[in-house]
């Protein structure tokens, strides 16, 4: 993606979108092969940091490729006509579908994130973002970056000794303290809402 060609969505009021803002939300990485359950702990730290008054975005790698468009919609139709970009909009919620030329890393997607406190990305094990992985050795698949230097956790029901700190899949509270003093972010104010 080209940044010089993002243009400015603005519109003044709380839950409008600004992707002019250049803060920079910090990322962290749910890593782990296949299976070992990087959505459901993505999505219970989402739950947490939310009820704590932060907005949080995530983003999901998917290297075998996707449609969020249903065959036969209206979207659905302009993408299949030709269009680049469809945008959908509703007084709720913004969707786009854009055709890439490359499988793109999270700091690639800054433009998109503008406005949020933090950032989990699940999957990108290979990128250089601070990790935490989930690893569930009764599914006999190897650790994905036991030895990787930007892993801060692990997130394991066994007793990995890998050098970082390890929490049970069932600390989500424990979990979310230790990203918010790895990252050195405070809890908002709670009536900020996105």
């Amino acid at each position: 993606m080209n940044l010089k060609n993002v243009k400015s969505i603005s519109r003044h009021r709380e839950g409008s979108l600004d992707i002019t803002d250049s803060h920079i939300p910090p990322m962290i990485a749910v890593v782990g092969f296949s299976g070992q359950g990087k959505t459901t702990l993505t999505v219970k730290m989402v739950a947490e940091l939310k009820k704590r008054g932060f907005r949080v975005g995530t983003i999901k790698h998917d290297a075998h490729g996707f449609d969020l468009d249903h065959p036969g919609k209206d979207s659905w139709r302009h993408k299949q006509a030709g269009a680049s970009v469809t945008i959908v909009t509703s007084p709720t919620q913004v969707g786009m579908v854009r055709d890439v030329d490359h499988d793109h890393q999270p700091e690639e997607l800054v433009p998109f994130l503008a406005g949020l406190d933090i950032v989990l990305v699940e999957g990108f094990k290979r990128s250089g973002l601070p990790k935490i992985e989930i690893f569930r050795p009764e599914l006999k698949k190897e650790p994905a970056c036991k030895d990787d230097p930007h892993l801060i956790a692990v997130v394991s029901d066994a007793h990995p000794d890998w050098g970082v700190p390890q929490f049970h899949t069932e600390q989500i509270f424990e979990i979310v303290n230790f990203l918010l003093e790895h990252l050195n972010l405070k809890n908002p104010e709670v009536s900020k809402s996105f």
